[in-house]
């Protein structure tokens, strides 16, 4: 099997490549932004944290409700390439006026509608994979998606840093730099989509294109539901996935605005997230690579393994440096328990309802991490500190591991 990719394989993967762009901003300058806007309000650290983390477990919460429908309704013929356009320029127009509120709560309302839009364009674009490849490629061509996405998305990025850190050497206002940060992104993103738009065609699809398609999309959605209660193997590696993936959305969610609280250099915090996605680039590839002589069950468990002990270190985390090899280790594992878990998924479904199946897959993935941002929020103000509330996200990734364990036997 070649590890070179088709035409139609590379414009799937670029559009990783546009997307993770604001999946980076999320993690980065957007929650610093967010807290100078709160900070100027007289909003505390401590609630800082936990409002940021309330707005991801809203958007996703929308998500988790939209999702299924959408999916489901993306499996008639000639209807997911519209409904993901839509879910695309959602999430670009809504991340290219993110720099206009003043007030918190409004810019907070602003990140949740472009938040929502980018999670259900990864919902349609997800269920594209079995259009564009083949079940053998799989893995290989989600993983390069993650990589090139990692790597592709430093380049908006690193213009967007340098906007913002040197924007009174450039002669402009702050306001100005992150108007030009979000507008960058946002044009990026749009750009990296247009040759996918323009040459994938859907090739699985429900047989007949019914005519009342909402009535018929609850239907077949409460059809799918059953199913899945019956298939026990699938049934058991979405509940895994609800827990291990979770955790691995809390830490991108939460990562910088946890080191905010505690009070960490901002810069810093901001590089070592940008070496966070340089290390994740050869890492994806290289589980890629393993996939082919180890079982990607077997590289799931490794990871799973290997974040339960990086969110334990977080834990007693108060200095740059842990911050930095905190960074760098979730670089090794992210891509590939990312990539790994969509190909894996992708192989045990039916390819004709890809589009119903990863709608659920979506609740038990970006939907649910509202568990562990309002769980890591809620901790935090009760505890009335960030260190103590991010030991429960190693809950997560240990109950993950052992219903992971079981699907595999099912």
């Amino acid at each position: 099997m070649s590890n070179k990719l088709t035409k139609l394989e590379k414009q799937w993967v670029l559009y990783d490549v546009g997307n993770s762009a604001f999946t980076l901003l999320v993690a980065t300058i957007m929650p610093i932004y967010f807290n100078s806007i709160s900070s100027a309000a007289g909003l505390a650290e401590v609630d800082y944290l936990a409002y940021w983390g309330y707005s991801a477990s809203i958007s996703t919460l929308i998500v988790a409700f939209l999702g299924p429908v959408l999916g489901t309704m993306a499996d008639n013929k000639g209807f997911k390439k519209i409904i993901f356009t839509a879910a695309m320029l959602v999430g670009a127009i809504g991340l290219s006026v993110l720099w206009v509120p003043k007030s918190w709560q409004v810019f907070l309302a602003l990140y949740i509608f472009a938040k929502v839009g980018y999670a259900c364009s990864l919902i349609f674009y997800d269920s594209m994979l079995a259009d564009v490849t083949t079940p053998e490629r799989m893995d290989i061509v989600s993983s390069n998606g993650y990589a090139w996405g990692y790597i592709g998305s430093c380049i908006p990025f690193l213009i967007s840093l340098v906007i913002v850190l040197m924007n009174e050497s450039l002669g402009i206002s702050m306001s100005t730099a992150m108007m030009l940060a979000f507008m960058i992104n946002s044009l990026w993103w749009i750009g990296c989509t247009l040759p996918l738009l323009k040459n994938y065609k859907q090739i699985h699809y429900a047989t007949e294109r019914p005519k009342n398609v909402v009535a018929t999309t609850f239907k077949t959605l409460g059809g799918t539901f059953k199913k899945i209660m019956s298939q026990k193997k699938i049934l058991l590696f979405l509940i895994a996935f609800f827990f291990y993936i979770d955790g691995v959305y809390t830490i991108i969610d939460m990562a910088t605005a946890y080191g905010s609280a505690l009070g960490l250099d901002t810069t810093g915090l901001l590089l070592a997230l940008l070496v966070t996605q340089i290390v994740a680039f050869p890492s994806a590839l290289t589980i890629a690579k393993l996939s082919k002589t180890i079982e990607a069950s077997k590289l799931i468990k490794i990871s799973i393994l290997a974040y339960t002990a990086i969110a334990l270190f977080a834990v007693q985390l108060d200095k740059q440096w842990e911050f930095w090899l905190l960074a760098v280790c979730v670089g090794l594992f992210q891509g590939g328990i990312q990539a790994l878990s969509r190909s894996y998924f992708a192989q045990i479904i039916p390819a004709d309802n890809s589009g119903e199946y990863f709608g659920i897959y979506d609740i038990c993935g970006k939907g649910a991490s509202f568990m562990g941002t309002a769980l890591v929020s809620f901790t935090a103000q009760m505890l009335g500190s960030a260190n103590g509330a991010i030991a429960i996200i190693a809950v997560m990734f240990v109950v993950g591991y052992s219903f992971f364990n079981k699907s595999l036997k099912a």
